[in-house]
């Protein structure tokens, strides 16, 4: 018998958990849920903050090193790199638009919200503390905190992802300056953790049904309230609005204003790709279709999209991005806390850059989106309140992930004369030819 499909078995752990939920609220099951079944939802939980730091560490070294040589980032490389940025920073500046504007977090009642900031936000009070001594500091305080002092004390806190970033793209760089003889011991050792760290999310994924039900079971014997699940109705929405601007409005105005090509030539061509990124939630397992489809029917040369993709399916993660804003801001706004404009900008800047590092695997955004959590200052356990919905939303940001790829090579390959003519039929007899003549 074919075994269920990890996303079918996350679903029916989130569909048991909330039955179990409601038969032990009707019992007065409360507690027995709460000392014996709630406690591996938060091992769970604990198991991706656990692998947090290690993946971000392990995939964006690996990232970098394969731009190989630095040379590359002065074309490009550098504008493959600097539209990445852009449009994960309009990604993340969309949902934050959007969730600020429809407020899901504000269909809780305040009761409901008391429950939450009582049972889930202990550590919230000292975070809010911290966030307030913050404000006295200089107006470039955030610049020098990014920079670490130490980089094994900052390792030790999720809370200073940012300064883990910096210093592991600042290694990653140093990485691509040496000798590569000298650099391939490194290299090797990343690509093969990163591989480990990988395998380990695919071990920890495999409790994910369970870590659900016993998290959605908890959530609503001490929360029992209709207006919660409205609320995360309210937030699904607000995600799929944010993804639904980027890939029927955003990615094909930026291909139609800067290469010319047709809202339909694009749609056309890159759609299987979107199909099979919504059915794996995976952009890497996505690739070999993304770059057969980009080069053979978008008419990108094989040059821009050997380098422009792989990048882009480690890097460039706008459909994650703009779900973390949305995910961190509607759980701030369930908890009762008012984000700040600079807690905002700072989830723009870490979004961005965790982003960077999110592996281009399932599941591997809800551990970048507790370092975005953790950075703003939210209680990671928050993450009980959106992750039984995760799995769908996970399937429709990957196909944004996969669409803004594609999105970018045909901009780069526009910008270095490597995007063919779009009335040619056939790519591979098309550059054939142009080789013979040249």
């Amino acid at each position: 018998m074919k075994k269920l499909a990890l996303h079918w078995q996350i679903l029916i752990g989130m569909l048991a958990g909330v039955a179990f939920g409601l038969v032990a609220a009707q019992l007065s099951w409360n507690q027995f849920v709460i000392d014996w079944i709630k406690p591996f939802g938060t091992i769970f939980i604990n198991s991706l903050k656990l692998i947090a730091i290690p993946l971000i560490v392990a995939s964006l070294i690996k990232g970098v090193s394969d731009l190989q040589d630095i040379s590359k980032l002065s074309q490009m490389g550098g504008r493959t790199i600097g539209i990445y940025i852009i449009t994960t920073v309009v990604a993340v500046s969309l949902g934050l638009i959007v969730v600020n504007l429809f407020q899901p977090g504000g269909l809780i009642e305040e009761s409901t919200r008391t429950e939450l900031m009582e049972t889930y936000g202990g550590d919230a009070a000292g975070k809010i503390a911290d966030a307030e001594r913050q404000k006295g500091q200089g107006p470039l305080q955030p610049l020098i905190d990014i920079v670490p002092d130490n980089i094994v004390n900052a390792a030790t806190d999720n809370g200073n992802m940012l300064q883990v970033i910096f210093f592991v793209i600042f290694f990653g760089i140093g990485l691509i300056l040496i000798p590569k003889d000298k650099a391939k011991p490194v290299k090797d050792f990343f690509d093969g953790l990163n591989e480990v760290i990988l395998k380990l999310i695919d071990l920890i994924m495999l409790g994910a049904p369970y870590g659900v039900f016993a998290l959605l079971a908890a959530l609503v014997v001490e929360s029992p309230s209709a207006d919660l699940f409205a609320a995360l109705i309210g937030y699904s929405l607000c995600v799929l609005l944010g993804l639904g601007i980027m890939v029927f409005i955003f990615y094909p105005t930026l291909v139609r204003i800067f290469t010319g090509r047709s809202y339909s030539f694009f749609f056309k061509g890159i759609s299987p790709a979107q199909l099979l990124a919504f059915s794996t939630s995976s952009s890497a397992a996505t690739l070999p279709v993304t770059m057969e489809r980009v080069q053979e029917h978008l008419g990108v040369e094989e040059e821009v999209t050997s380098f422009v993709l792989p990048i882009g399916a480690t890097i460039n993660m706008d459909g994650t991005s703009l779900y973390q804003a949305v995910a961190a801001v509607f759980i701030a706004q369930a908890f009762g806390m008012d984000l700040t404009l600079g807690a905002q900008l700072g989830i723009i800047v870490t979004a961005t850059l965790a982003s960077i590092g999110s592996a281009a695997v399932p599941g591997a955004g809800m551990v970048m989106l507790v370092i975005v959590l953790g950075q703003a200052g939210i209680p990671e356990a928050g993450l009980a309140l959106i992750f039984a919905i995760d799995r769908p939303l996970d399937m429709c940001r990957t196909v944004v992930n996969v669409t803004g790829d594609a999105t970018v090579s045909m901009l780069v390959a526009k910008s270095v004369g490597k995007l063919g003519d779009p009335e040619v039929k056939d790519w591979d007899d098309y550059y054939q030819k142009e080789k013979a003549a040249s």
